[in-house]
C-alpha cells in the first residue's frame, strides 16, 4: 500500500490490537502466540525512512566502536588496579542490541500515543537489564570475577537472576523489529509465524523444560572440569556466559509471560532449592574444588577455599533470596486470583 510501511504493534497476549484514529492504523495481519506482538500497518508520513534508519544505527555504531578501539586491544588487562573490559565479541552485542531498541523506542514514541505509559515502564526494565549486563560484562566487576572466584558468581548471578528477568518484562521483540527497515521487518515477522519456529519456542518455554534447560546449564558449567576450561579459555567463557543469560531468559519467559502464577511460583522455588544445594556443596566442600579460579584469591587476603567457601554462600544464600521473594510474590497473586474467581463464583451462585 502507497505511503503505508508494515510495523509491530506491541499488546498483551491474547488481546486485540487497540488504537486511537489518529493513530492510522489499517489491519491486523496475524497474530503470533508466544510473543505478544501482531504486523500492522501504520501511517508512514512522519518518521525516518528504513534505509536511513539503519545508516544512523550503523554510523552511531561505528562512532562508538572507533572510539573504544584503543580499549579493544586490551581484551584481558592484567594490572593490578581494577578496570573496564573491553571483549568485542561482548561490547558488539550489547551496542548492538541498546542502539536498536533505542531507535525503534523512539520511532514508537514518535509515531504514536497510545500505550506510551507502559512502554515506559519496559523501557525502564529495558535500561535496568542492559546496564546491569554491562555492569556484569563490561565494569571492574568482570575484571575482579577473572581474580577471586566470589566476584565471579556475583557476576553470574547477576546475569541469571537479575538482568534475565528485567529483558523478559521490557518485552522487547515489538520494540527492536520497529528499528529495522520493512523488508527486514516483514521477513523477520514471517520467520517467527512459521509454524516449526513456533513449535520449537513453544516446546523451550513450557515451564517444565524452561526449568530443566536452565538447570543443566548451571550444574553442568559448575562442574568443576567445564567451570576450570572456561576459567582458562576466553571462548569457553563466552560460550558459559552466553549459556547462563539465554537460558535464564528463556526460564523467566516462563516464569513471567508463559505460566500462571501458581506454576510459575512451583517452578521458581525448585529453582531456588537446586541452586541452593549447589551452592550449599561448594560453601562446605572439605576441599578445594576449583584451583585454577582461586589460584589468586591469596593476593586479596583470602585461602582458595575461602574464596570457593564465600562463592558457594553467595549462590545459596543472596541468588536464593531473589528466586524466593519471585516465588512469593506470584504465590500472593496466584492466592489472590484465586480468591477473586472464587466469589465471583460465589455470587453467581447465589442468582
Amino acid at each position: 500500500m502507497p505511503g503505508r510501511v508494515d510495523i509491530v504493534a506491541i499488546c498483551c497476549s491474547g488481546k486485540d490490537v487497540r488504537t486511537a484514529p489518529h493513530v492510522g492504523l489499517c489491519r491486523i495481519y496475524q497474530r503470533i502466540d508466544g510473543f505478544d506482538f501482531h504486523l500492522c500497518s501504520f501511517d508512514a508520513r512522519i518518521g525516518i525512512a528504513g534505509v536511513k534508519r539503519m545508516r544512523t544505527i550503523a554510523l552511531a555504531f561505528v562512532v562508538v566502536f572507533v572510539s573504544a578501539s584503543g580499549a579493544f586491544a586490551h581484551v584481558e588487562p592484567h594490572g593490578e588496579q581494577a578496570v573496564w573490559t573491553f571483549d568485542p565479541w561482548v561490547i558488539t552485542p550489547l551496542l548492538t542490541f541498546g542502539l536498536l531498541y533505542a531507535f525503534g523506542g523512539l520511532l514508537l514514541w514518535l509515531r504514536t500515543r497510545t500505550g506510551r505509559h507502559a512502554r515506559g515502564w519496559h523501557a525502564l526494565a529495558f535500561v535496568g537489564g542492559w546496564l546491569t549486563l554491562v555492569g556484569a560484562l563490561v565494569s571492574p566487576l568482570h575484571w575482579l570475577g577473572e581474580r577471586l572466584f566470589s566476584f565471579h558468581m556475583i557476576e553470574h548471578e547477576i546475569l541469571m537472576a537479575v538482568s534475565a528477568p528485567l529483558l523478559v518484562l521490557a518485552r522487547p521483540i515489538g520494540t527492536l523489529l520497529w528499528s529495522l527497515p520493512r523488508h527486514i521487518r516483514v521477513a523477520v515477522g514471517r520467520l517467527l509465524r512459521r509454524p516449526m519456529i513456533n513449535l520449537v519456542w513453544q516446546w523451550l518455554s513450557a515451564g517444565r523444560n524452561a526449568t530443566l534447560i536452565h538447570g543443566i546449564a548451571i550444574w553442568a558449567w559448575h562442574a568443576p572440569v567445564l567451570f576450570d576450561s572456561a576459567v582458562t579459555n576466553i571462548t569457553m567463557h563466552r560460550l558459559q556466559h552466553l549459556s547462563f543469560l539465554l537460558t535464564a531468559v528463556i526460564f523467566w519467559w516462563s516464569v513471567l509471560r508463559r505460566s500462571n502464577p501458581g506454576l510459575a511460583a512451583w517452578h521458581l522455588f525448585i529453582t531456588m532449592l537446586h541452586t541452593s544445594v549447589l551452592g550449599a556443596l561448594m560453601a562446605l566442600a572439605p576441599r578445594l574444588l576449583y584451583a585454577p579460579q582461586t589460584g589468586t584469591a591469596a593476593a586479596w587476603g583470602l585461602t582458595p577455599l575461602e574464596d570457593q567457601q564465600l562463592a558457594g554462600i553467595i549462590m545459596w544464600i543472596p541468588a536464593g533470596t531473589v528466586y524466593a521473594g519471585a516465588a512469593l510474590v506470584l504465590t500472593t497473586l496466584w492466592i489472590r486470583h484465586a480468591s477473586e474467581t472464587e466469589r465471583r463464583s460465589d455470587a453467581v451462585g447465589a442468582l
